[in-house]
């Protein structure tokens, strides 16, 4: 192997393996209490340490250079990614939706390395290079003194139907078996996340057992709590990860797990004129993360595009084009 190969495995595997010792030392049960990967310090300090030490690394002469220094970084960042979910580390889903924010504070660290060394002239010392890599241990026991508490958010969708009340309501409380080319799921289907089957009701008024059944075994125990026929229908929604096969879903983003449930869902129905009504189906779900700025954002578009399916799907059979 000439030198500029070794050069280049050494700006690849140096940051790429710190990144995986930062995973496993943040994984820790042991020491979940002061660093954990849900975290924005696993967010925004390792990348950021990923791409600083990228650099840092580099040949002075690609290190000045602005482009070089934004974009190097992301290369060891692709092989972090690809290791973890090769390895079965982490889920393919759970890195897509925090893979923009590693990106972006990778090149926050790029462009600061790069700084330094046309600043200085010169690469720092390895002291200072290390008081960088421990940047995550510094900020990690702060983070523990920001609050968090469970927040409440609401996924609303509501789908126009040219069908009588009757119709609807009939398709709403009983969801027979959604073939996989009906199902429309975008976001949902990307992240490689459950999609839905059917939904069952024993009883249609308030106590009535309802089962919403997805593929992968993944089953949602609801209970009616509201009910009024063809006007509207409240349920809570009860998922037991510890029954949640774990080639499911990802542990950091099952539902009922430590950071994210769903909590109820509700269908109403409107008239709007003599041939249409306005299905409206609305949930609300909590998260416990100091990121909740963020996860918001991605849960709030999975909840919606799974409601968004269901309803495309009632519409179609509803309007009788399926």
């Amino acid at each position: 192997m000439n030198q500029k190969a070794k050069t280049a495995v050494i700006i690849i595997a140096f940051p790429a393996g710190y990144a995986l010792l930062m995973r496993v030392i943040f994984g820790l049960d042991i020491i979940k209490d002061f660093v954990k990967v849900m975290s924005i310090t696993f967010f925004l300090a390792v990348p950021f340490v990923i791409g600083f030490l990228t650099v840092i690394v580099s040949p002075r002469q690609d290190a000045a250079k602005k482009k070089y220094a934004a974009l190097a970084p992301w290369v060891p960042i692709g092989v972090f990614f690809f290791v973890t979910v090769a390895l079965a580390i982490e889920g393919l889903a759970c890195w897509i939706m925090i893979l923009p924010v590693f990106l972006a504070f990778a090149t926050f660290g790029g462009l600061f390395a790069r700084y330094l060394v046309i600043r200085r002239k010169k690469r720092p010392n390895n002291l200072q290079v290390s008081m960088v890599m421990l940047l995550p241990f510094v900020l990690a026991p702060c983070e523990t003194l920001l609050p968090n508490l469970p927040a409440r958010y609401e996924a609303y969708t509501y789908a126009d139907i040219h069908a009588p009340a009757a119709r609807i309501w009939a398709n709403v409380v009983r969801v027979r078996t959604i073939p996989e080319q009906a199902d429309h799921g975008t976001l949902t289907r990307f992240l490689g996340f459950p999609r839905p089957i059917r939904a069952e009701l024993d009883y249609a008024g308030v106590g009535g057992s309802r089962q919403a059944i997805f593929s992968k075994d993944l089953v949602f125990k609801e209970v009616v709590l509201e009910y009024a026929d063809q006007k509207k229908m409240r349920f809570s929604i009860t998922a037991n990860p510890h029954d949640i096969p774990s080639t499911t879903m990802d542990k950091h983003v099952v539902i009922g797990g430590d950071y994210f449930d769903v909590l109820d869902g509700t269908y109403q129905l409107e008239r709007l004129n003599d041939s249409a009504c306005r299905l409206q189906l609305y949930s609300h779900f909590t998260l416990k993360t100091t990121f909740n700025f963020y996860a918001a954002l991605w849960a709030r578009w999975i909840m919606k595009d799974i409601q968004n399916n269901i309803l495309q799907v009632i519409q179609t059979r509803c309007e009788g084009k399926l």
